[in-house]
């Protein structure tokens, strides 16, 4: 009995589907494995599958620490850092009608004491910065100081923040959030009679601490926060 041919009387065709089963084994013994003993994927804190103890991707080049040279986020390990006392210092400037400014001095609002809330709404925000900012560590504040200048000149209120730790890490977001945070409560405070109000320059004054040591922004001045 004549053998069987394929198209054109051809030898016949192999089996599709050895010749796949054998590709694929093939391949999966020459790529490297990211499962461990149990078959379970391990994957790194940017969800990207990696060897059991693999070791986390370095930072990226050019000081972006929060960055791994992938460019994923990451936390920054400050394990290995020592603790060292640090405070920073920011400021924010709400810019008002001047008869809003005015409300605020003489008092008497709808919604009770201005300066009053937005002090304890910027020590709030300070407490909560991580809860916040994505990346920043929680950490354990020893002082959070917020102050407001009445600027008639300008019909604005100046905000200035000054927030201490003793930790491993700086405190600038804090002093940030902690300076938004009491220009927010001021608008919502003094919103009913000016929703013009602008929330504006909100910027790091100075800190202190940790290896980079101190850096003070150009022009100004050594005024700390406190009551006020």
């Amino acid at each position: 009995m004549p053998r069987p041919t394929g198209v054109g009387g051809g030898r016949p065709p192999a089996r599709l589907g050895v010749s796949v089963r054998s590709s694929a084994r093939r391949a999966r013994r020459r790529a490297p494995s990211a499962a461990g003993p149990e078959g379970l994927l391990h994957l790194d804190h940017e969800g990207q599958a990696r060897r059991p103890g693999g070791r986390a991707r370095p930072p990226a080049p050019g000081g972006l620490t929060h960055l791994d040279r992938a460019g994923h986020a990451r936390m920054i390990d400050v394990t290995a850092k020592a603790e060292t006392a640090r405070e920073a210092r920011a400021r924010a400037t709400l810019r008002m009608q001047p008869a809003t400014l005015a409300a605020i001095r003489r008092g008497g609002l709808a919604k009770g004491d201005v300066l009053g809330v937005a002090r304890l709404a910027g020590i709030m925000a300070a407490k909560r910065t991580a809860e916040l900012i994505p990346l920043c560590h929680p950490l354990r504040l020893t002082g959070i100081d917020v102050r407001f200048v009445l600027d008639r000149a300008h019909a604005a209120v100046h905000v200035e923040t000054a927030v201490r730790t003793v930790g491993k890490t700086g405190v600038e977001m804090e002093a940030l959030t902690a300076a938004a945070g009491a220009g927010l409560a001021i608008y919502d405070m003094v919103k009913a009679i000016d929703r013009g109000m602008v929330l504006t320059d909100l910027c790091l004054v100075e800190k202190s601490g940790g290896r980079s040591g101190q850096w003070i922004r150009a022009g100004a001045g050594r005024r700390r926060a406190g009551p006020g």
